[in-house]
C-alpha cells in the first residue's frame, strides 16, 4: 500500500551543535522526539537547522540516528536540495530508503538568473538517477534566500513528466496571494501545498492546503497543530492570533539563534544557544527581552524540560 501522504505542522528542526560544532544527535534526537509529542512532523535539515552549513555526510547521518532511535520516517520531509546535482540525489536516494514520507527540495541555488528549462533538467536528473517509486517531492520555493523561483509554469511542467513523484511544494514567499494561487492551480492535481509559516494556516487549509512547515514550530508546536486540527470551528480565529503573536515576537530577530535562545531558556539547556558560523548567538540583552515579551503572552513549552534532561543525562 502507498504512504499516506504528510500534512499538518511540520518544523524545519534547529540542530543543536557541541562545543567543536559538530552535530549533538542527543539533544537532536530529544528535539526531534519532543516535536513528534506535540503533532508536529519533521522538516530536518530545513533553512532554520543550518543544513546548507552541514555536509551531506552529517545529514545523512543524524538522519539514520534519528530512524535507529525509533522516530517514525513517516512523520519526516528531510531538506535534501543542494546546488551540487550529485550531493541532492545522495541524499534525496538516502532519505527515500529510510522510509521518509517526502523530501523538500531547494532548487539549485548559486547561479541566478536561471531559466525553467535549466530547473526542470535538475529535478528530471534527481527523479530519474534517484529511481525509486516510493519519492515524494516537495519543491521549496523560498525567493527571498535562494533568489531562484518556481514558477507555476515548472511545476507544471514537472507534474505533467512526474505526476508520482512530485508531491507538493513549501512556499516561503510569505506572500499568501501566491500560496493561494499555487493552491488554485493545482491542488486538484493531487499537488500538496505547505504555507512557509503559520500566519496564513487558517487560510491555507479552508483554501485546499495541507498545512504549514514553520521555522516557529521549533518553540510553538502544539499550540500550531491545534490550530491547524481546529479549521472550520469556532476556535480557529482565535487560535490563529495567539499563534501569530508569538511569531510577531520571534520575527523582531534573527530566527535561527534567537529560537535557539528560547529552547535553551524553557528547556534549561544552555548548550542549546550554538550556532555556525557565519551565524552567532543572540546578544544576552535580546535573549532576555525575547523571553520576557513570550512570557508576557503566557507562552510555555511544556515537556520541553524534560526532555532536555533525558537527553544531557
Amino acid at each position: 500500500m502507498p504512504q499516506a501522504r504528510i500534512k499538518g505542522v511540520l518544523s524545519p528542526v534547529v540542530t543543536p551543535f557541541k562545543a567543536d560544532l559538530s552535530p549533538d544527535t542527543a539533544r537532536f534526537i530529544a528535539h526531534c522526539k519532543w516535536l513528534v509529542s506535540q503533532d508536529c512532523g519533521l522538516a530536518v535539515f530545513g533553512t532554520n537547522s543550518e543544513a546548507n552549513s552541514m555536509a551531506a555526510e552529517e545529514r545523512m547521518d543524524l538522519l539514520e540516528a534519528l530512524v535507529a532511535a525509533g522516530v517514525d520516517p513517516a512523520r519526516m520531509m528531510p531538506g535534501t536540495g543542494a546546488c551540487s546535482l550529485t550531493e541532492t540525489v545522495k541524499v534525496t536516494a538516502h532519505a527515500t530508503r529510510l522510509g521518509a514520507s517526502g523530501v523538500l527540495m531547494l532548487p539549485p541555488f548559486y547561479y541566478k538568473g536561471v531559466s525553467d528549462e535549466g530547473l526542470f533538467r535538475h529535478f528530471s536528473e534527481v527523479v530519474q538517477r534517484v529511481g525509486d517509486t516510493r519519492l515524494r517531492i516537495y519543491l521549496y520555493h523560498i525567493p527571498p534566500v535562494a533568489q531562484v523561483p518556481i514558477t507555476h509554469a515548472l511545476v507544471e511542467r514537472l507534474l505533467k513528466a512526474y505526476p508520482q513523484q512530485i508531491a507538493g511544494m513549501k512556499d516561503s514567499s510569505d506572500d499568501w496571494p501566491h500560496t493561494r494561487s499555487m493552491i488554485d492551480a493545482f491542488a486538484k492535481d493531487g499537488f500538496d501545498v505547505f504555507s512557509g509559516n503559520e500566519k496564513p494556516l487558517v487560510d491555507n487549509v479552508t483554501s485546499g492546503g495541507v498545512g504549514c512547515i514553520s521555522a516557529t514550530a521549533n518553540i510553538n508546536p502544539g499550540a500550531i497543530a491545534e490550530t491547524f486540527r481546529a479549521v472550520g470551528s469556532p476556535q480557529a480565529a482565535a487560535l490563529q492570533k495567539k499563534i501569530n503573536d508569538v511569531r510577531g515576537v520571534m520575527q523582531g530577530y534573527v530566527m535561527i539563534p534567537a529560537m535557539k535562545h528560547v529552547i535553551a531558556h524553557y528547556g534549561a539547556d544552555p548548550a542549546w544557544n550554538r550556532v555556525r558560523p557565519p551565524l552567532i548567538e543572540v546578544s544576552a540583552a535580546q535573549g532576555r527581552e525575547s523571553v520576557s515579551k513570550l512570557d508576557a503572552l503566557g507562552f510555555t513549552m511544556p515537556g520541553l524540560r524534560q526532555a532536555m534532561a533525558q537527553a544531557a543525562a
